[in-house]
């Protein structure tokens, strides 16, 4: 595919976004504080969290269409909170595309370089250049309503690209598309941003999103960030109880118990089972927590627990069991189209190195 061209290579050794304790209030409601965050040259941070948390507006003081209450952004190591959008050299994609729709999608691509009065012949190369490496090349005459959603997402994309921005911002891109397009879409901008290595901050609710496209991701949740990570990292060894919840399909199961020793290993009883804990848990006798065990973990045939199949669930390459026993309920992932039945008892097995533990008043995990 055509490439398209770049600037200078920027100084890998400082953070291409910045974030020093930065703040925003709207009157007497606080919408974020104390977000800290150093995003790298070249890398895909996703802003994680439910409506409400914060990342849309932490994404629009990055971009300068909110000012921040307190605290300090950087862009390359420059404070940039007094710059406007346009100083900033940040190209925004935004929910709704906001392509105009009298305009063909060459026109639409090339429009900024126009209001830059760029020559028309440079205009016409680099739209060129930018419709071939989003595979737009043969629909470059047609109007917005001529396209598809996601051809119109791909000219959203080129628009804000051609102007070879050093950071690229993503506020719930996909949000209008439908699931098939939407898993489409997702590979498509994790393949473009492989290819031109621009800074790239992307703002989802969605977290399956979030774990196929990012580096990196931040978890925030009442305007704070709870954990900065990798997905294996947010995944594997979340920080707090509320990252743990809300990474996972089906959810992690959350069960709350008191720490007993038995036979020199720490061991929480639920119902008539107990579940060993890691030892590096750290945990002590008497301790208050909460466990957390993800599907994937829960093995049929082992001697942990006796329980009832309540819920089959097939999703195609798996199915999701959801079993009751008298501590609780939790849920399996077994591979394919599964017999079980709903009635019938099995017994489980949980390894205890899969067990994940929490501080049941802090929320932290141990």
């Amino acid at each position: 595919m055509t490439s398209v061209p770049h600037r200078a290579e920027p100084n890998r050794s400082v953070p291409a976004i910045e974030l020093r304790r930065v703040a925003k209030s709207f009157g007497t409601v606080q919408v974020c504080r104390d977000v800290d965050l150093a995003i790298r040259q070249g890398e895909f941070v996703t802003l994680l969290g439910p409506s409400g948390c914060g990342k849309t507006t932490t994404l629009n003081m990055v971009a300068g269409l909110e000012d921040c209450t307190d605290g300090d952004i950087l862009l390359a190591g420059r404070r940039v909170n007094e710059l406007s959008p346009v100083e900033r050299d940040v190209a925004m994609v935004f929910q709704n595309y906001a392509l105009y729709p009298h305009m063909t999608v060459a026109e639409n691509i090339g429009f900024t370089l126009r209001m830059r009065r760029v020559p028309r012949a440079e205009i016409e190369a680099r739209v060129a250049a930018i419709a071939a490496s989003l595979e737009l090349s043969h629909v470059l005459g047609r109007l917005p309503a001529q396209l598809s959603g996601g051809q119109q997402q791909r000219v959203a994309i080129g628009r804000a690209l051609v102007r070879e921005p050093r950071i690229f911002l993503f506020d719930e891109p996909f949000s209008n598309l439908d699931a098939a397009l939407r898993v489409k879409m997702r590979a498509e901008v994790k393949q473009l941003h492989q290819r031109l290595g621009v800074t790239s901050l992307f703002v989802t609710h969605d977290q399956e999103e979030a774990m196929s496209i990012s580096d990196r991701i931040a978890v925030m949740n009442r305007g704070r960030v709870e954990q900065f990570g990798t997905p294996e990292e947010i995944y594997a060894r979340p920080a707090t109880r509320y990252v743990a919840s809300f990474i996972g399909s089906p959810q992690i199961e959350l069960m709350s118990g008191v720490v007993e020793v038995r036979d020199g290993r720490p061991t929480v009883p639920l119902g008539s089972a107990r579940l060993t804990l890691p030892e590096e848990a750290g945990v002590r006798p008497g301790q208050r927590v909460e466990v957390g065990v993800r599907p994937e973990h829960v093995r049929l045939g082992g001697e942990s627990l006796s329980a009832t199949v309540r819920l089959v669930q097939p999703v195609g390459p798996a199915t999701h069991v959801v079993l009751d026993w008298d501590g609780g309920s939790l849920t399996t992932t077994l591979p394919g189209f599964s017999r079980l039945r709903p009635g019938e008892t099995v017994t489980a097995g949980i390894d205890p190195r899969d067990v994940l533990v929490f501080d049941q008043e802090t929320g932290l995990r141990l």
